[in-house]
């Protein structure tokens, strides 16, 4: 008689087919997520001179009037000790950068579905990529942001600690987390459209509940249990980690962030995969 997988087994075996099921949709429709990101990204600056060459230009700009403000309106002054190696703009735009990056992968993830209800109501179209397709539109902003940052050291006679080669694997351990969000967010804005609200309010009071803009050490311990709280403030510490202190000054953030993210976006995708027979309903 044969004996029953344990319980263990089969949430494993549901996991790992969710996993692969997903990478299969993201490589057989990869030209498809792609196409859609850039007509995405292309419709964001229509009709604009510059066009798609804002979405280099506008995170380009916005660095620069940080840069600006943090190093020059208002500065403050960490020391350049083993502590804290590095001044305060390129402690503020570590956590900045990924922050903005995640921000508005929520705020476009609330619409992904319910905005493109023609596409969900066609039997043939795989629903499974709008989510997707939203992050990589978002992409460009970081990267450009990113590149900026490593610049601004290099041009401050700073040079790159060697842990950010870790930036990838922060990276990739962020794009699963967001492609999670863009699942959930994408879901529920099906059936309750306030949540693009909630989410835009969310994200512009939680820049100032995560380790961004406080400098280190003069947190009060009293409200220090908010950043902990806070899961956002996980991603940060990694950043902050790579870029500005230089080593890995935060291990729970790294298994918090890393180890985590394939889980998330499998149960994320579980859910999407189970309610995604209503949307035509709903919309």
């Amino acid at each position: 008689m044969a004996s029953r997988p344990s319980p263990g087994t089969v949430v494993h075996h549901r996991s790992t087919g969710a996993f692969a099921e997903l990478r299969h949709i993201c490589l057989s429709h990869r030209w498809l997520i792609w196409e859609m990101a850039k007509r995405d990204v292309r419709d964001r600056y229509a009709r604009q001179v510059l066009g798609a060459l804002w979405a280099v230009a506008h995170p380009l700009m916005l660095m620069v009037l940080y840069a600006v403000i943090f190093a020059y309106v208002f500065p403050t002054r960490l020391g350049h000790t083993v502590d804290l190696p590095r001044d305060y703009t390129t402690f503020v735009l570590a956590g900045l950068i990924p922050w903005l990056t995640f921000q508005e992968c929520l705020g476009r993830a609330t619409t992904a579905i319910s905005s493109n209800g023609s596409l969900v109501k066609q039997i043939v179209f795989p629903v499974e990529v709008l989510p997707i397709k939203t992050v990589l539109a978002v992409l460009p902003t970081q990267i450009v942001a990113t590149l900026f940052l490593i610049a601004y050291q290099l041009v401050r006679g700073l040079p790159l600690p060697a842990t950010a080669l870790l930036l990838p694997v922060i990276f990739v351990a962020q794009l699963m987390h967001m492609v999670a969000a863009a699942f959930l967010l994408g879901t529920i804005g099906v059936g309750f459209r306030d949540v693009k609200d909630i989410v835009s309010v969310f994200s512009t009071a939680n820049l100032f509940m995560m380790p961004v803009l406080y400098v280190p050490g003069i947190v009060p311990t009293s409200i220090e249990w908010v950043f902990a709280l806070n899961p956002f403030s996980y991603l940060i510490w990694c950043y902050h980690d790579a870029m500005f202190y230089g080593r890995i000054n935060h291990p729970a953030a790294w298994i918090a962030v890393v180890l985590t993210a394939p889980m998330t976006m499998v149960l994320a995708y579980r859910v999407f995969r189970r309610l995604k027979l209503v949307f035509g309903d709903l919309l």
